[in-house]
């Protein structure tokens, strides 16, 4: 077969005919990949093959360039750049040529293959005129090629770091500009330009700067959403979205200017995709302002905010709000109920607006929910139900109590509603109001009622029944105690559970509503106080014999979408199961036999699905913790599958669940660990050394040594030298992390709290068996580190509370002056007081005033 004909073959209609073109393909790109590569550019290029060849062309270069796997991406980008200059070159030329085909689905692909070049090669400083290329397109009399070099521009900035282009803003923004003019006669490159505009907003940042260039940008955007072409007026509201999200502190002279009114209207446009960008929009100013309210809030007095609230959201409510309750009231009852429309989008704006300006939304938005709530149209009567639902965050629980009390009876008396989206809406707000603080719920004169339609509405419609689940969920985690001996949910505990059981029989999860229903019993379980503890262990019976049900049905299962399936199910049951036991404690030895006779045949069957074997060790988790020593008899068969979780590096969720198994194992058997630690310690070192393993799982790792020794107390001495150098090694690491990007501090910040954690599990553990001396070796290196991440500004709450604990056991274990000269550095009082300094109550500060206690005692 030809090129051509492969690729014609790739779609194919015929399955196996495109299966057997697929593997041509790959046979062709793994034989010699530079005449692969040129293979399809000519294909791409060639003007006298059909359209969906040339783009099946183009989309196999891109993917052979591309993908989504970073260490893929890596791979195919070193191949690429490993093919010889003639030959990129050539590809280069082809794909440039093929810009200025009049057929758009070949201009198409070569714009996509022009983007995934230029990802791979400008960050190292090549191919640096392919951009002058494309302005220079631009300027061009075609319009075809103009548009295509434009859409080319666009995919560039989209793949790319934006820091590459930089040095580059300039004439790409007089390009795009140019294009997206409102004299621009073609709605088709205005359409490509501003598309191209929205791509680059990110690295145009230092023109923002510039009122000059910003009032140009802006005045081309906002004339853009005036233009006659409707896709044209959709991205130049994408645009101010993105601009808002970017550079809300330069928006103060446009809102006043042009955007309050542009927005306004753009949310009424008879244009579904108009208005939900117009709300998007303001639901972004609400996003902002929320965030700039959480800094305001958490300020150091004696540093003002860097950044100013502008309150574009308060100023605008006397034109937004009207404009979105009329707008909750356009539901489309014959739409996909996950289909995002103007309805769904203005209740979500008008949460978020809530949540900017609090109690001021509410008076405004009730006399709407009373005029409307008993309409007999069941739009109004449905909008008027979601406005008081969205408005009940934000405001304060002391404005919401009387207006609560007030809606109760009608919202429960909804939940009966005879139209599916009154009742759906109802039930989501009921769950909103037992979100809110108890006090807001009269319960002894609502809480009957209230339980009285969520278990009716249980047995309603799926969409009904994960909304009323929810509600439970809401109402046991706010009334419930688990350790009380009872609670005023305890007598409804019996009726509520009994019914999420029987509507669990069914095998239909539409909506998500078997899960939410499950879901719901477990946190009933976790909530329950004594007396509910019978009704505990009498759903655990059951949902052990659900479990021990779909086993057998998964051996039988022959589709993937049955396993799947019964893999969902058997994570719900294990979630069950797993507060069952958390809840029940020692109690759950009565089924504890059969328990991990089920978890062991599950863990047989469940290898290829990870998900359900992390459900299963997180039951092995907590059983551990109710047996305490119990569990030692289950450990030699658990042991096998434990171990070979800890070395299964690609699933690092599951690796990572494992290694906080060891830890509850530890815990739980104190010094009957010890014949395991051997076992336990080696796979631990592996694991740190591995360069596979996901960096996510190693600061857990670190802090697992200190629950070992912990448990093993002075037997840990065995395992000292290797774990000193293990943690001096990590602490170097983290000292040596340059990079100030908010995932490397954070997981910097992780790293620190693990390696704390171990050292205050061996200082522990050593002092406990009079062995605290030979820690004393390594103070001066675990000083010096604390010290260093005492002055990094980026320092967690967590590390701070886990490094002052450290110093507290330090100092504790060396009472008599032997550390004293560490302990009176000035650095260590001013952490200690730091601390101290935390929120009244919180257990950074209790440990603060016990760790200043003993480093008084041991520095005296």
């Amino acid at each position: 077969m030809s090129f051509a004909e492969i690729l014609a073959g790739t779609l194919s209609p015929d399955a196996s005919i495109r299966e057997q073109a697929t593997r041509a393909l790959e046979s062709a790109e793994n034989g010699s990949f530079p005449q692969y590569v040129l293979s399809l550019v000519q294909e791409l290029a060639n003007e006298g093959a059909q359209p969906p060849v040339r783009s099946a062309a183009g989309i196999a270069l891109k993917n052979a360039l591309t993908a989504r796997d970073e260490a893929r991406l890596e791979q195919h980008s070193q191949r690429w750049l490993q093919v010889d200059d003639s030959v990129r070159s050539q590809v280069k030329q082809g794909v440039l040529v093929t810009l200025g085909s009049e057929n758009c689905q070949a201009t198409t692909a070569a714009a996509q293959v022009i983007a995934a070049i230029t990802a791979v090669e400008l960050p190292r400083g090549q191919w640096v005129d392919v951009i002058t290329t494309l302005l220079q397109n631009v300027t061009t009399t075609s319009t075809s090629l103009k548009i295509a070099s434009l859409q080319t521009i666009g995919f560039i900035c989209e793949s790319i770091n934006p820091d590459v282009l930089t040095a580059q803003s300039n004439p790409i923004l007089t390009a795009v500009i140019q294009g997206a003019n409102s004299e621009e006669p073609s709605q088709e490159v205005r359409y490509a330009a501003i598309t191209a505009l929205l791509n680059s907003l990110e690295f145009v940042r230092h023109n923002f700067e510039n009122e000059g260039e910003r009032n140009v940008i802006m005045q081309t955007v906002c004339e853009a959403t005036q233009s006659p072409d409707t896709s044209v007026q959709v991205v130049a509201f994408e645009c101010l979205v993105r601009i808002m999200q970017l550079y809300y502190d330069k928006m103060r002279f446009y809102m006043e200017k042009a955007l309050y009114g542009l927005t306004v209207i753009g949310m009424k446009h008879e244009e579904e995709k108009i208005a939900l960008q117009a709300i998007e929009f303001w639901s972004t100013v609400c996003d902002e302002e929320i965030e700039l309210q959480i800094d305001e809030d958490n300020q150091d007095p004696e540093h003002p905010p860097t950044r100013e609230n502008f309150q574009f959201a308060k100023t605008a409510l006397p034109q937004v709000l009207p404009t979105l309750l009329f707008l909750l009231t356009k539901q489309d009852e014959d739409a996909d109920e996950d289909e995002w429309n103007v309805s769904m989008a203005a209740a979500t704006c008008l949460s978020l607006l809530a949540q900017t300006i609090g109690n001021e939304i509410v008076a405004p938005v009730i006399p709407f929910v009373e005029q409307h709530i008993r309409n007999p149209d069941w739009h109004y009567r449905e909008a008027a139900v979601m406005a008081f639902g969205s408005i009940l965050d934000g405001p304060d629980p002391s404005v919401l109590t009387p207006l609560v009390a007030q809606a109760l009876p009608v919202l429960i008396e909804m939940v009966k509603d005879q139209v599916l989206q009154v009742k759906d809406s109802a039930a989501w707000t009921l769950g909103r109001v037992c979100d809110l603080p108890i006090e807001c719920i009269q319960l002894d004169v609502h809480l009957h009622n209230l339980i009285s339609a969520l278990v009716a509405g249980l047995e309603d419609s799926p969409r009904i029944v994960a909304n009323c689940c929810w509600a439970v969920m809401n109402l046991a985690e706010q009334l419930g105690d688990a350790g009380a001996e009872t609670c005023p949910l305890s007598q409804y505990y019996e009726g509520i559970i009994a019914t999420l059981m029987r509507i669990t029989e069914s095998n239909v999860n539409e909506n998500n509503s078997r899960t939410s229903a499950y879901v719901a019993m477990a946190t009933l379980c976790s909530s329950g106080p004594k007396d509910t503890h019978p009704i505990v262990a009498k759903l655990g019976v059951a949902t052990l014999g659900r479990l021990d049900a779909t086993i057998v049905s998964f051996a039988q299962a022959l589709g993937t979408d049955d396993r799947l399936s019964l893999g969902e199910l058997q994570s719900n049951l294990l979630n069950v199961l797993t507060n069952v036991a958390r809840t029940l404690g020692g109690q759950i030895s009565e089924i504890s036999d059969r328990l991990m006779t089920s978890v062991l045949q599950l863990l047989n069957t469940a290898s290829k699905q990870a998900a359900v074997s992390e459900d299963a060790f997180l039951l092995v988790g907590s059983l551990i913790t109710a047996l305490e020593g119990g569990f030692t008899r289950y450990i030699e068969s658990f042991s096998p599958f434990l171990y070979s979780a800890l070395q299964n590096h690609e699933e690092y969720q599951l690796c990572s669940i494992s290694v906080g198994l060891i830890g509850d194992i530890c815990r739980s058997l104190g010094q009957d660990a010890v014949p395991y630690c051997d076992q336990f310690i080696t796979i631990l070192l592996q694991n740190l050394e591995s360069e596979v393993l996901h960096r996510d799982v190693k600061p857990g790792i670190l802090s697992c040594f200190g629950d070992i020794a912990l448990a093993i107390g002075g037997r840990f001495e065995a395992y000292l030298e290797v774990s000193f150098r293990v943690l001096i090694s990590a602490c170097n690491l983290s000292a040596g992390t340059y990079k100030q990007d908010f995932d490397t501090i954070d997981y910097n910040n992780q790293l620190r709290v693990g390696i704390f954690e171990a050292f205050v599990g061996i200082v522990q553990g050593l002092k406990a068996d009079g062995k605290a001396q030979l820690v004393q070796s390594q103070v001066q290196s675990i000083m010096g580190f604390m010290n260093y991440v005492f002055v990094d500004a980026n320092r967690s709450e967590e590390v701070t509370r886990a490094m002052i604990g450290l110093l507290g056991d330090l100092a504790d274990s060396f009472p008599n002056g032997e550390i004293r000269d560490y302990l009176r550095a000035d650095w260590i009082q001013a952490l200690v007081k730091e601390g101290r300094a935390s929120a009244r109550g919180s257990s950074t500060r209790v440990v603060s005033r016990w760790a200043r206690d003993m480093i008084k005692q041991a520095s005296a």
